[in-house]
């Protein structure tokens, strides 16, 4: 089916349109908290998060049926200043020269930036903090580096959350608003713990009414585009817009179309509080399809003009640019936000939940073909097959999308982190692959960790042969190797010691996250936050998981390994002095050498001996991180990349 002729505008509207940064988030927080010295870091993020709502440009593009931006660019990028700063300030003037994800930025924009808004943040950023703090010997392997890479932890927001819609879909932000005056009455200020919850719900209270207000103001908005409006469908289609964004985010939906401004609002909330990797939409056919289906019933909806609006709200979620240093696009490349949108899997009780929205979805992916959400499937073995036969329709067109999962193993790995069965079942994708639930706070993507540079410090006693410093622990010659088991133990070495570091920053930006950057308006959206009057930093969620440690390059390091153990130490095609003046000299002079590298068995082929050096590799590091205890005392997890 053809994309409509609103869709097919919007989409070329989109499409032509270069990712530019705005400073006008950036401009109001740093308004406000000119404002609000002395006062606590949740209140004076709420307030400015407030702030923002009350004063955001207010744009509604040609065509919208659901509506609310982050600046006044198509494809807009926010900066957050008291994150981090001094990165934008070096790299700024070749925003738009930069290899990968360029952005527009006039020289307006950063005269004006330079001037008013990072000279109140100097000394203040999240950034700062870190590189204040972290030590010397550590920074050398971690910062900048793509040894140790974890700065999306201090030079941005963690994101990483699901929103519980279908709480929220029964209070709506008004809702919330009661439950915390509620909550409020029942504190006593004489109680020390009492103190700091009531510092929490006041900040919830002006997050909430921050964007029911943002909301308030795109219905005037509508509404006075509708006054001047001289096509009548038009007009009417601004008139509905007005009336849905009088109502929601504040009151619970009673529509399709509610349900779906309302979730964009949310989104668009969490990225003016933080600009986060990650916030994900969830397990959109099931908190949608109520909706769906007494619309559908009603008569006031077809699926037709359901894919519409679907369609809509993908072009929403890919709108927004995620604003980045070079370095972090190097490993986040595409302006790739991880909205990661889960369809299908099973209910909460273990039936099926795939439902007509769930093709919907796959529907509107294929038509749209945009780079947001992303959409993952959960497949279990009792599938319908229309379900199956849509998603492998979608693969085939070669989009990327869906992302597929195995529905059992997501459970199980929720079970084996402590979840319920019932929580366990319901599931979303978060970010890239991690099984996740709404009402969890974990850091999924904490630090990248390259496990070849363990192995070239083993080879090179210590240093780095791209600039020749000392990064890891001082070795002996390795030409003085005698046996495998010496460069095996070697590698272990350089390798606890590159843990060691990943851990090291990721509790340092821990820290200070929990110190200076509090979630008010994330953690409304988590009901058990909101219950304990905690927020998602100090611990407010159900379910507290430590902070991921991601391995990159496990299939190199043992290919690395395994042909130096079959080269040098079994079969003598070469010795180990050869071997190391090989790779000094980058292979010249050794073509014939690197050629029977290359064509040492490789791990993923089913060849024990290369594939038991991956696994030796892969439990080592699983026992070893999960072996360390985060800022908030809950044991580092693992991942692999690659």
């Amino acid at each position: 089916m053809p994309l409509s002729a609103r869709i097919r505008q919007a989409k070329d509207s989109y499409i032509e349109s270069k990712p530019a940064i705005s400073y006008e988030r950036a401009r109001l927080f740093t308004e406000s908290h000119q404002q609000t010295e002395g006062q606590s870091i949740p209140i004076r993020r709420a307030k400015a998060f407030k702030h923002t709502c009350e004063n955001l440009i207010v744009t509604i593009f040609e065509g919208e049926l659901i509506v609310g931006a982050t600046g006044e660019f198509r494809k807009c990028g926010i900066l957050t200043p008291e994150f981090s700063w001094t990165w934008v300030d070096r790299e700024m003037e070749n925003f738009d020269k930069r290899v990968q994800d360029p952005y527009e930025m006039s020289d307006d924009q950063r005269a004006y930036v330079r001037q008013e808004i990072f000279p109140y943040w100097q000394g203040q950023s999240l950034e700062e903090a870190f590189l204040a703090q972290v030590d010397p010997a550590v920074a050398r392997v971690a910062v900048d580096t793509g040894i140790i890479d974890n700065d999306s932890k201090w030079r941005q927001a963690v994101g990483e959350i699901t929103p519980d819609y279908q709480h929220l879909f029964s209070l709506g932000f008004g809702g919330i608003l009661k439950e915390v005056d509620q909550q409020l009455s029942q504190l006593q200020p004489t109680k020390r713990d009492d103190r700091k919850k009531r510092e929490f719900y006041q900040s919830v209270q002006l997050t909430s009414q921050g964007i029911i207000t943002l909301a308030h103001r795109y219905a005037d908005k509508a509404q006075a585009m509708a006054q001047s409006e001289a096509d009548e469908t038009r007009q009417q289609e601004l008139l509905t817009i007005a009336s849905v964004c009088r109502r929601v985010p504040e009151h619970p939906p009673a529509s399709f179309r509610e349900a779906l401004q309302f979730i964009w609002f949310v989104q668009l909330g969490g990225i003016l509080s933080e600009n986060p990797l990650a916030l994900n939409p969830g397990r959109f056919d099931q908190y949608m399809y109520p909706y769906y289906q007494a619309d559908i019933d009603a008569g006031v909806e077809t699926d037709e003009s359901i894919l519409e609006l679907i369609e809509c709200y993908w072009l929403k979620l890919s709108e927004w640019v995620w604003t980045i240093s070079a370095n972090t696009a190097e490993f986040f490349a595409g302006y790739n936000q991880f909205q990661n949108l889960t369809v299908g899997g099973k209910k909460r009780d273990g039936s099926d939940a795939t439902n007509p929205l769930s093709l919907l979805a796959l529907k509107a992916t294929a038509e749209l073909q945009t780079h947001q959400p992303g959409l993952s499937v959960r497949l279990h073995q009792d599938a319908p097959k229309e379900f199956l036969d849509a998603v492998t329709e979608l693969v085939s067109l070669g989009t990327g999308f869906p992302a597929i999962h195995n529905d059992q193993a997501g459970y199980q790995m929720l079970i084996n982190a402590g979840y319920a069965p019932e929580d366990a079942r319901d599931w979303n994708n978060c970010g890239c692959v991690v099984p996740h639930y709404t009402n969890t706070f974990e850091w999924t993507s904490a630090v990248n960790v390259n496990f070849t540079a363990a192995l070239e410090y083993a080879l090179n006693q210590g240093r780095s042969r791209l600039s020749g410093d000392m990064i890891g622990l001082q070795e002996k010659d390795p030409r003085d190797f005698s046996n495998y088991q010496e460069v095996e133990q070697a590698f272990f070495r350089q390798f606890d010691r590159l843990i060691e570091i990943a851990v090291e920053v990721s509790l340092l930006a821990q820290k200070l996250h929990t110190e200076l950057v509090p979630r008010p308006f994330l953690s409304s959206l988590n009901k058990d936050c909101l219950a304990s009057g905690q927020d998602l930093v100090d611990g407010g969620a159900k379910y507290n998981l430590g902070p991921v440690l991601t391995g990159i390059g496990l299939a190199v390091t043992a290919n690395s390994l395994e042909a130096i153990k079959q080269l040098v130490f079994e079969d003598k095609v070469v010795d180990m002095a050869t071997m190391i003046d090989a790779l000094d000299k980058n292979w010249e002079g050794y073509e014939e050498l690197r050629e029977a590298c290359k064509n040492v068995a490789k791990y993923g082929n089913d060849i024990d001996s290369v594939d038991g050096i991956a696994r030796l590799i892969a439990n080592h590091y699983y026992k070893t991180v999960h072996g360390y205890v985060d800022y908030y005392g809950h044991p580092f997890n693992t991942a692999f990349m690659g």
